[in-house]
């Protein structure tokens, strides 16, 4: 009988141990579960604030931007744009009575310049500044106008034209371009000092319709309005069924046609914003960003 106690009493001894062995053994394998599981959720997890990016950019930008942006924000779900596009004169002026831009991206060199002179309220932020595209000034006409207009030397010729302001960069490039042509009289360096009603005297009284921006042209001529225009080659992208190109001016001419693109800062810029400002002008540098702006007939400023 004490024989048959002693085993009993071992047997439960050793299955105690057993026990607690086991519960020692699955309480690890759980903590060390609870562990990886919440070391693998905090990976590929970017702890970043959201971001509003305003953006001031050139009429004729205004497709290839939005594709950029929107391609950008998959990749970057926390940077939302909020893009104004019109002629760069006017978003020059709006910058300099205190509208809030993160990044500016002109279709002329004059009037970031003169931003990068300085404007009450905010600047042009140092070292962000790159002359980033190339473009093309064209003379077109809409499908079937049977215009008589050959080229730019004989615009006169045509009954009436759209024309950009002398505010808008494609206007005076194109104002430049009448001057070294020796079609108008005045200073290829001042083109904006060059009006419409010099111009129209010039040609023999061709009627100008002044437009705002670019794209204003590339519709009036699309839609019939005015039998000639000048427009950048980009502003010639979908509308291949509607326009025609008489000529590409050259830029011995019109001058290169350059878009500089910099970060802006004011009292109210973050931190943040700035520093997603200058990520993104760094990404359209890449290939992957000049691919698009090459689909939309930009090329790279080498």
């Amino acid at each position: 009988m004490s024989l048959r106690r002693k085993t009993g009493t071992d047997g439960s001894v050793k299955e105690r141990k057993g026990l607690k062995r086991k519960f020692a053994a699955y309480a690890g394998l759980e903590f060390g579960l609870i562990l990886t599981a919440g070391l693998f959720a905090g990976c590929g997890k970017k702890d970043t604030a959201d971001v509003d990016l305003s953006i001031f950019a050139a009429k004729s930008l205004n497709g290839v931007m939005d594709e950029i942006c929107a391609a950008y924000t998959k990749a970057h779900p926390n940077v939302n744009f909020r893009n104004n596009y019109d002629s760069s004169g006017t978003l020059m002026a709006q910058i300099k009575e205190g509208a809030k831009c993160n990044i500016f991206f002109s279709a002329g060199v004059a009037q970031m310049d003169e931003l990068k002179n300085g404007y009450d309220g905010g600047s042009v932020v140092d070292d962000t500044r790159v002359d980033l595209l190339n473009n093309q000034v064209c003379l077109v006409t809409y499908k079937n106008s049977g215009t008589a207009v050959t080229g730019f030397a004989d615009i006169s010729r045509a009954k009436n034209m759209a024309l950009a302001d002398g505010t808008v960069p494609v206007g005076q490039y194109t104002r430049a371009a009448l001057v070294n042509s020796k079609m108008v009289e005045g200073d290829a360096s001042k083109p904006q000092d060059i009006s419409d009603s010099d111009i129209s005297k010039a040609l023999g009284g061709l009627e100008i319709n002044s437009c705002a921006n670019v794209g204003a042209v590339a519709s009036a001529v699309a839609e019939g309005a005015n039998e000639i225009g000048t427009v950048y080659y980009s502003d010639t992208f979908g509308y291949e069924n509607q326009l025609d190109i008489i000529e590409k001016l050259p830029n011995s001419l019109t001058g290169d046609v350059i878009y500089p693109i910099a970060a802006l800062k004011g009292d109210n810029t973050t931190a943040d914003e700035l520093e997603a400002a200058k990520e993104f002008i760094a990404y359209l540098q890449t290939d992957e960003a000049m691919s698009v702006f090459e689909k939309y007939h930009f090329s790279g400023n080498e």
